[in-house]
């Protein structure tokens, strides 16, 4: 089975609850269509005017039947008030005032994400219209972080052909779509989360590489060196059971003959399932590359380090896409 299968698999055992704040997109409605008709959710909520919603599922040949509308504007006061009261509270300390609470959460994205906060939804998926900014910032201010976390990223699933790479050939790559140039604890978050992606994803323990120009100091003591250093040092004191090593290059990451050389004794020699880059450069640049020159299926970009399970979409996205991220998403709802 592959992951697409395994993540689709999953999804539709917990059948759990996910809202798409982008309802008038005919990709999220033929989307939304297929998720409900392959039971991978318990129910699918579109946000935005009925009306608008009708004419696209019309013109896309799409039956609503079983498909959730919510039209935040219209929505009962009860709820509204609510809402807006729960968002007023997250918001104060930046000047939110109650009567701006109440305009601002009838927007979708924050109304889908306050969804998911109190429990109405379990999952949410957007940015087929929306700029991963819009998707973060909402995500950020209402169901935020992991408790104990400040970060949020992003990882990939690298699925090759060869099965001795990773797990049975699949590999997390982090973070390529988030965090331009991540401080030493923001590393250090970017990989745990990259962690417990591989032990949702994958299904084993994660092996974690923090990689980089230099193995255990051959780069001197250039600060993105010593940046990595600094992490792993974070990252042990926080999950001293993790098995995770750096400063690695990728050869020393993943070829044993080349780890014996330059970095002999390390603990995840030959078993590397999760690689962790340094900045944004770089693991944007690898993925590309390794999913163009390699001929890799990459899956992603999927969010992580959120408190609760939120997908961002490439404004490009097939339906195809939005179906894979929206089953990814369910599947980690807990």
């Amino acid at each position: 089975m592959d992951f697409v299968e395994q993540m689709k698999a999953k999804a539709k055992s917990l059948q759990k609850r996910l809202v798409l704040p982008e309802g008038t997109d005919g990709r999220m409605v033929k989307a939304a269509r297929s998720i409900v008709d392959e039971e991978l959710a318990a129910s699918v909520t579109l946000l935005g005017k009925e009306s608008e919603i009708k004419k696209v599922a019309a013109k896309e040949g799409v039956t609503l039947g079983k498909i959730h509308i919510i039209n935040p504007a219209v929505a009962l006061s009860s709820t509204i008030d609510k809402y807006a009261k729960e968002y007023y509270e997250l918001r104060k300390h930046k000047g939110m005032t109650t009567e701006q609470a109440k305009i601002d959460i009838l927007a979708p994205l924050r109304w889908g994400a306050m969804m998911v906060r109190l429990g109405e939804a379990d999952a949410i998926v957007a940015g087929a219209e929306n700029p991963t900014s819009d998707v973060l910032r909402a995500g950020l201010a209402i169901i935020g972080t992991v408790p104990g976390y400040k970060t949020a990223s992003s990882c990939f699933v690298m699925q090759t052909q060869d099965p001795s790479w990773g797990v049975d050939g699949a590999l997390i790559f982090s973070d390529c779509a988030v965090v331009p140039d991540p401080l030493p604890d923001q590393l250090a978050e970017i990989a745990l989360a990259a962690a417990q992606s591989c032990r949702e994803f994958l299904n084993v323990k994660p092996v974690v590489a923090l990689l980089s120009f230099s193995t255990k100091g051959s780069g001197g003591d250039h600060p993105s060196v010593k940046k990595v250093k600094d992490a792993l040092a974070m990252i042990i004191a926080k999950e001293p059971d993790l098995m995770v090593d750096g400063e690695l290059q990728a050869d020393a990451a993943l070829v044993p003959s080349i780890t014996d050389k330059k970095a002999p004794g390390s603990p995840v020699r030959g078993r590397v399932n999760t690689l962790v880059f340094p900045d944004l450069a770089s693991g944007n640049i690898s993925y590309k590359l390794v999913q163009r020159l390699g001929k890799v299926e990459a899956f992603g970009p999927f969010l992580q380090g959120f408190a609760k399970p939120i997908s961002d979409l490439s404004r490009g996205a097939s339906v195809e896409d939005i179906v894979v991220t929206c089953a990814v998403t369910l599947a980690r709802a807990k």
